[in-house]
C-alpha cells in the first residue's frame, strides 16, 4: 500500500502575492440594506357583520370577566372581615347593640352574582349594539370622506 498522496504545494516567491489578493479578515462588506417599503391603504368600507360578530366575541369575555371578578371581590372582603367591619360600624353610628343591619343579609354572594350577571347581559346587548352602530355609521360617513388613510411599513 502507497502512502495517500499529498495536496500540491502553493509557488512560494515573489510572485506568489500577486497571484491572490490578500484578505484581511473585517473588510468583506455588508450586503446593502434593502429600503423599506412603504403602502398607503385606505379604509374605505367596514364589514358590519364581522364588526357584529367580534364585538358579540369581545362584549361576552368582559360580562364572563366582569361575573368571576365579582366573585373574587366578594370572597377577599368576606375573607378579610370588611363585613364585619362595616356592620360594626353601622352598629355605633345607629346606637343599636341588637339587631341592626347586616350586610351580608344585603349583598349576600347569590345576590352579588345574580346582579353581576344581569349587568353583564345587558352590556353584551348594548356592547354589541353600539358596535354595530357604529361600522353603519363609519361606512355612511366614510362615503362623504373617503375613510381613514393607513401607511404601513415593510421593516
Amino acid at each position: 500500500m502507497s502512502a495517500p498522496a499529498r495536496p500540491a504545494q502553493r509557488p512560494t516567491g515573489p510572485g506568489a502575492q500577486t497571484a491572490r489578493p490578500a484578505q484581511r479578515p473585517g473588510l468583506i462588506k455588508p450586503a446593502p440594506k434593502a429600503k423599506a417599503r412603504k403602502a398607503r391603504l385606505l379604509v374605505s368600507k367596514v364589514d358590519p357583520w364581522s364588526v357584529l360578530k367580534m364585538s358579540f366575541l369581545l362584549s361576552v369575555a368582559l360580562g364572563i370577566v366582569t361575573v368571576v371578578a365579582s366573585f373574587v371581590i366578594w370572597t377577599v372582603l368576606d375573607l378579610t372581615g370588611i363585613f364585619d367591619g362595616v356592620n360594626d360600624l353601622l352598629r355605633e353610628i345607629a346606637g343599636s347593640e341588637n339587631g341592626g343591619f347586616d350586610l351580608r343579609q344585603f349583598a349576600s354572594l347569590p345576590q352579588v352574582l345574580s346582579f353581576a350577571t344581569i349587568i353583564a347581559v345587558v352590556n353584551v346587548v348594548l356592547l354589541t349594539a353600539l358596535a354595530m352602530l357604529a361600522a353603519v355609521l363609519y361606512n355612511i360617513s366614510s362615503t362623504l370622506v373617503g375613510g381613514i388613510g393607513v401607511t404601513l411599513t415593510d421593516d
